[in-house]
């Protein structure tokens, strides 16, 4: 009786995380954690219902077609695999009592993973909460790193300036190879993460593997209040602003932003997108509108090859200054749709190296039946001029590479670029 019960409880969870992306509408393209990862999502917006994943033949063997189950009585059939492998896990495995819930969560894992796709996963309750909360401008507990946990190893997609990361000298593309010593080869993202995460005071050793080298850094935990703007007034009458992260918070503190440096009437604006791990999509589409006056900023492509198209919001504050736009190896899924709006709109300059490459669209889904959650790719994202960005990233117009040399010695080559671009006649 009691497994019949269960049985009934986990196909309703799978026919739920089904069903949700027929009638759930809410887009995001993510990351990293920070994305990607946590992180890297990307926002709420109305779009046309995404398909169903079709579900693999059960059959032995290679299979010969895909098999969708259409109603109940086909369901059941289908994970007549599952229940036997289930009903036998539990007569024969070692150690029991088995944690049930723990391999409910497993099944959605496996069947997600499935797909291929690395951006398409389950959050459990925790993870899904932190997500949501980094992505809402609230506080966490943590490192303060934007980062990627859907491949081998979680990897930094980039520090949070003036965190706890940034101050130990963590950068993008580091790869966590081992956590207090525990190798990770092997953990899904997932978990790699949650040991990451701790009590704020408590310290946390990362094992990098930057490049060739083999590095270790002791980071303390705080408590994290996600930034979102910066800005100032560099000499020679140029405005600068750095925007690191597209949450609840970025629209309305850019727009102070633009409002206060405007009002001193530079020459000239740098837009700094260096090491932004991503965010909402609408709060990428609203950024953008801030430099962009009129027409397409970006596309979404669906399976079925049919595209969406996105366009700028009138009222801009910054559609006519002349703008250079920063990027580099950390600048990922939301802040790449914005650069790359400007590069291919011929609205600014792009000055920096190769950006992240972040550009598939994940449908964050709240599960109905636990406080978890699914993120589901549903889309690609394109630049106006119909580039794709994902695994390839934006070319900056002009290149220029900030070396570890230059970091040592407290240099910013390419924000001098930018200052020199302004100051030339």
């Amino acid at each position: 009786m009691e497994n019949k019960v269960l049985r009934s409880c986990l196909i309703v969870i799978v026919a739920i995380a089904l069903l949700g992306l027929t009638f759930l509408g809410g887009f995001a393209v993510g990351s990293l954690f920070p994305a990607d990862q946590f992180k890297q999502t990307l926002g709420i917006a109305t779009n046309p219902s995404a398909q169903t994943t079709p579900l693999p033949t059960p059959l032995a063997g290679e299979p010969t077609q895909i098999v969708q189950a259409t109603s109940p009585e086909e369901l059941e059939e289908l994970f007549r695999p599952f229940w036997e492998s289930w009903d036998l896990l539990h007569e024969n495995y070692v150690d029991q009592p088995l944690d049930d819930l723990a391999l409910m969560r497993g099944a959605i894992s496996g069947m997600l993973a499935a797909t291929g796709d690395k951006h398409t996963s389950y959050m459990d309750p925790d993870e899904f909460a932190q997500a949501n909360a980094e992505m809402e401008g609230e506080e966490y507990t943590g490192i303060g790193a934007w980062v990627n946990i859907t491949g081998e190893y979680v990897e930094i997609v980039s520090p949070m300036k003036g965190s706890p990361a940034d101050e130990a000298g963590l950068r993008a593309k580091d790869i966590v190879i081992a956590i207090n010593g525990e190798d990770m080869t092997g953990t899904h993202g997932d978990l790699a993460l949650q040991k990451i995460l701790g009590p704020a005071g408590e310290a946390v050793t990362l094992t990098i593997r930057r490049g060739e080298e083999i590095l270790d850094f002791t980071i303390v935990r705080e408590i994290i209040q996600v930034p979102a703007v910066d800005y100032e007034m560099l000499e020679g009458d140029i405005a600068y602003i750095a925007l690191y992260t597209f949450n609840e918070l970025t629209t309305a503190q850019l727009r102070n932003a633009l409002k206060e440096l405007l009002a001193q009437n530079p020459k000239g604006l740098i837009f700094d997108l260096r090491n932004n791990g991503g965010g909402y999509l609408v709060t990428a589409i609203e950024v953008t509108s801030e430099f962009v006056s009129s027409g397409i900023v970006m596309y979404e492509e669906y399976g079925d090859g049919t595209r969406e198209s996105f366009k700028a919001q009138p009222g801009g504050r910054a559609t006519e200054i002349p703008l250079i736009v920063l990027i580099n190896e950390g600048t990922a899924s939301a802040s790449e749709i914005t650069a790359g709006a400007i590069q291919d709109r011929g609205r600014g300059t792009l000055i920096g190296v190769t950006s992240y490459g972040k550009g598939s669209v994940q449908n964050w889904i709240p599960l109905r039946t636990e406080d978890g959650g699914v993120r589901i790719t549903i889309a690609r994202w394109l630049t106006p001029n119909g580039n794709q960005i994902n695994e390839v990233g934006l070319t900056p117009d002009i290149e220029v590479q900030f070396t570890e040399e230059d970091l040592d010695a407290d240099r910013d080559p390419q924000l001098d670029a930018a200052i020199e671009f302004f100051n030339t006649p």
